[in-house]
């Protein structure tokens, strides 16, 4: 295949995930088929073979595409050398941002992933912990620089901003309209200034 031949069976590939992503996030794992997915790309059911050899395979790519990205953003803010308030802001900005731009797929990533078989799941599992653990690195940093109480649980606090992150995320997916940028500064601002009036 030439380059311009490869390119284009990139982008059709990637057209193709989009819609398996549009899919599973309307219908589910379970009520969608392949027929379904061709027809949202446009093109005949045994042409999709091309691209994925069965649902379960597809499922896996919308996962995978869904994922990678913000993980991949993660690591270099936790690997960056800006304050904690900065990491912490960049990381529900990108997080949140994540779900804009990849949005059926971050959904189908949350809701669905569990269908798929043991050995893909492992790998997704990995991406998601170390997601997880980057953010705890970034809170225990932040206990060591002052910037945070020596009491806070690291595990639990990122374990927080991440369900907090996927909750309003899963809000960004469903209403195209929400104002994105209000909702970053929203829950950043809890997460500095809490509920109750500093005395």
């Amino acid at each position: 295949m030439t380059s311009s031949g490869t390119r284009k069976y990139e982008q059709q590939r990637q057209s193709a995930i989009r819609s398996a992503a549009a899919v599973f996030a309307e219908k589910g794992f379970h009520g969608s088929c392949t027929k379904d997915i061709a027809e949202h790309m446009g093109i005949k059911q045994g042409s999709l073979y091309y691209y994925f050899k069965s649902k379960e395979e597809a499922l896996d790519e919308v996962c995978l595409y869904g994922i990678q990205d913000y993980v991949q953003h993660m690591e270099k803010i936790a690997d960056g050398d800006q304050t904690f308030e900065a990491k912490l802001i960049a990381t529900v900005t990108s997080h949140l941002s994540s779900y804009r731009e990849k949005n059926e797929a971050l959904k189908v990533y949350n809701d669905e992933r569990l269908y798929l078989p043991s050995e893909r799941r492992r790998r997704l599992k990995k991406l998601g912990s170390d997601y997880r653990q980057r953010l705890e690195g970034i809170f225990e940093n932040g206990k060591e620089s002052g910037a945070i109480k020596q009491s806070v649980d690291c595990h639990f606090a990122a374990q927080a901003v991440i369900g907090m992150c996927n909750a309003w995320g899963d809000l960004i997916v469903r209403d195209p309209d929400l104002d994105l940028f209000e909702v970053i500064q929203n829950c950043t601002d809890l997460l500095f200034n809490g509920f109750t009036n500093k005395s």
